[in-house]
């Protein structure tokens, strides 16, 4: 089988990416083709999100063994976990984190299965705008860290003005994760 996944991208509203891949390829193989797709380097650790609705991660695909890992899922890595273990139907999706530093990532779905159709090799079968840059200058990456942190700001200003607003009682860490402040941006894009 033959899978097709498109890759949108949250910072430029014209790139477009479809890869298309064997169904026996590993996450890995993805990993390749997607940098190949973009021109990036392959010197950055990424990882991959199998995502519930709303673009929700749920397992990760890390590039390596990291050690450890969270008591919900077991460790898995790229080089080691076939596509077809875990993508079973079109519609499926996936982020593939780029730059965990800034918490940059594609936003990939599967939007096709051929079946009775193989590749020797991922391609890169459509191509459409600029990707990103890989990895976000000191002044950009300074940039966002203020929008977050004003963003984080705005939030609470606006609890604060409610009378019913008690600073104890408010959930500090999910006010104070960006991670999760920018996951929420990221989940209104579809």
């Amino acid at each position: 089988m033959i899978y097709r996944f498109l890759l949108l991208s949250n910072e430029s509203e014209d790139f477009v990416r479809e890869v298309s891949i064997d169904s026996d390829a590993t996450f890995f193989d993805l990993h390749n083709a997607i940098l190949d797709s973009v021109g990036y380097t392959k010197d950055q650790i990424t990882s991959f999100f199998l995502c519930e609705d709303g673009w929700e991660k749920s397992q990760e695909i890390t590039l390596m063994d990291m050690g450890g890992g969270s008591s919900e899922f077991d460790m898995l890595v790229m080089d080691e976990t076939s596509l077809r273990d875990y993508m079973e139907e079109e519609g499926q999706r996936l982020l593939y984190v780029y730059d965990s530093i800034s918490d940059r990532m594609f936003f990939i779905e599967l939007k096709e299965i051929v079946p009775s159709q193989y590749l020797d090799a991922p391609q890169c079968t459509f191509s459409q705008g600029e990707a990103p840059a890989q990895m976000l200058t000191e002044d950009d990456f300074m940039a966002n860290l203020t929008k977050d942190v004003t963003l984080s700001n705005t939030i609470y200003d606006e609890f604060s003005d409610d009378e019913d607003f008690d600073m104890d009682e408010l959930d500090s860490e999910g006010f104070s994760d960006l991670d999760s402040i920018a996951d929420d941006y990221s989940n209104d894009l579809y």
